[in-house]
């Protein structure tokens, strides 16, 4: 899968994060690094929504800047995770398809935890009819 990431800061955690979606098999389009939030998460979402990448992951301190940005890109839906149960809800129930991460309170086990589950969880079939209620 093709994967848009981007980050407004690089820190260790953004590393793991890279290297955890390379040993996944995933391609990695790096689309905005080290540049303030709202480029970051408008960069992701727009690569996403124009299908340059399948799906994205953005990343800034708290996680809440980048996934407003995204989210203001028509077709985007970010969806901001703290765990491996809330990224997998995120893809089941609402077909997210840019996950954001905060740099600041997740751990390196809990981000693997997001991306296996982020990645791995396809659509619940049955939301559709509320997932299309979405601009």
């Amino acid at each position: 899968m093709k994967v848009a990431f981007g980050t407004d800061e690089s820190t260790e955690l953004t590393g793991i994060l890279l290297r955890a979606l390379g040993d996944a098999g995933h391609e990695v389009v790096l689309e905005c690094v080290d540049q303030p939030w709202p480029q970051v998460g408008r960069s992701v979402g727009e690569a996403v929504a124009s299908g340059v990448a399948d799906r994205g992951v953005v990343c800034c301190w708290t996680g809440t800047g980048v996934s407003i940005a995204a989210n203001k890109v028509a077709g985007v839906r970010a969806a901001l995770c703290t765990d491996g149960e809330t990224a997998a809800g995120a893809r089941r129930w609402n077909d997210a398809n840019v996950l954001a991460v905060g740099l600041r309170l997740t751990s390196p086990a809990v981000a693997r935890e997001m991306l296996d589950a982020f990645f791995s969880t396809e659509v619940d079939p049955g939301e559709a009819v509320h997932i299309a209620q979405l601009p």
